[in-house]
């Protein structure tokens, strides 16, 4: 075991549930950025990962076996096991589990004596479906952990079917506790994640709030041709999902056919995004582009619109925003709430207001000096919430706390 005590070196073993390659995931960005951050500092990290591109290759049986092991993955709980015996970490740091995981990785991890430690990147323990959406309206009926509502109204991927599996799931290890006694820290994203599951019962000494971290962008340069686009535009990236506020920003741009949009990324709602984007000569759909593409495209815009409907934790969107110098329009729910300063580093609106998005995007167009100061602020909030060599001082005084 590689460790120096005096310098504070760890073993820290990290476990991770990948979303599907090509995933634009905040939580698989998070996963790859820290444990980078932890070895670069000369920390010994292991890592065990699955993604769910394995689910989608296997075959029929595979389909059904892996549906049962979201209640409890024996597979995946040996492996623990094993690594855990072997390596005797010091740490057991779990990114997100669901679904192929399961709980079953949280119970072998406490089982070894290891502190256990969980970054929630949603709201995955006081929402099965993990956005605390329904019908694209916010929710939070589940905090009570009566989960089989879930079955009347179809909430997980809008099946009825895979709702009640999943309610059952999560039914199973509520009544066992098993996210309440198998997790010695909570590391939440907001100061509203953490009154969420307050309320849903969870140990409030056992929660820490800690921002996700960025490497600084502030001088990226990509090399290579960008696409043509046009010399002043607004900027949404991310996730082409329900969840983002994409039809919400299709509400948006149907207001506001003189102000040209660019938008970059991939999802479920691609292909009607692109159906509707090219009927709007306004709106410039590139896709999903590779990452220092896409930032370029960023810090080339005037500001970022990001109308999301869902509690982001912390989101990355946000902080790489203002790490480029850029004021950001977002819905003043979840992260935004403590992120965005109204009128300094950003604009905040409520939630569905179009309108109100309409307004603030007119103002910033019309008045670039405005958005060009709140640039600067968000550069400044940048420096001293989200830098990593601080992120990681606060990860080690995590690890290390009894």
């Amino acid at each position: 075991m590689r460790r120096n005590e005096s310098r504070g070196i760890m073993k820290i073993l990290v476990v991770h549930n990948f979303h599907r390659m090509g995933s634009a995931s905040g939580d698989d960005q998070v996963f790859k950025s820290e444990t980078s951050l932890l070895e670069e500092q000369g920390n010994e990290v292991l890592k065990y990962t699955v993604s769910n591109d394995s689910f989608d290759t296997a075959g029929l049986a595979g389909k059904i076996l892996s549906t049962f092991g979201m209640l409890w993955s024996f597979k995946n709980s040996r492996a623990i096991k094993k690594i855990l015996k072997k390596e005797k970490p010091d740490v057991v740091h779990f990114h997100t589990f669901f679904p192929l995981l399961s709980p079953s990785v949280l119970y072998a991890a406490k089982k070894s004596g290891c502190k256990v430690v969980a970054t929630l990147h949603d709201a995955r323990l006081i929402c099965p479906c993990a956005t605390c959406l329904r019908n694209a309206q916010l929710c939070n009926a589940c905090t009570d952990g009566r989960y089989f509502r879930m079955f009347k109204y179809g909430c997980f991927k809008g099946s009825k079917l895979q709702s009640l599996i999943v309610a059952g799931i999560f039914k199973y290890h509520r009544a066992r506790k098993s996210f309440y006694n198998q997790i010695d820290q909570y590391i939440c994203l907001n100061d509203q994640q953490m009154q969420l599951l307050k309320n849903s019962g969870f140990d409030e000494t056992k929660m820490v709030k800690k921002y996700n971290f960025v490497p600084d962008r502030k001088s990226i340069q990509f090399v290579g041709e960008l696409p043509p686009l046009p010399e002043r535009y607004a900027v949404y990236y991310g996730r082409i999902g329900e969840e983002k506020g994409i039809r919400v920003l299709q509400k948006i741009w149907d207001a506001l056919q003189d102000i040209p949009l660019v938008v970059m990324g991939g999802g479920p709602l691609e292909e009607e995004f692109a159906t509707w984007a090219r009927s709007r000569p306004q709106v410039y759909y590139l896709g999903f582009l590779q990452n220092e593409k896409c930032l370029q495209v960023v810090k080339n815009a005037s500001f970022v619109v990001f109308p999301s409907i869902c509690y982001e934790g912390c989101s990355m969107v946000a902080i790489e925003a203002e790490s480029l110098g850029k004021a950001l329009v977002a819905t003043d729910l979840g992260f935004s709430v403590e992120a965005i300063e109204n009128g300094v580093n950003g604009c905040k609106v409520p939630l569905y207001d179009i309108n109100g998005f309409v307004e603030a995007i007119r103002y910033l167009w019309g008045h670039p000096q405005v958005a060009e100061e709140m640039g600067r602020n968000a550069r400044a909030d940048y420096e001293k919430k989200y830098r990593p060599e601080d992120n990681y001082k606060q990860l080690m005084e995590i690890y290390r706390k009894h």
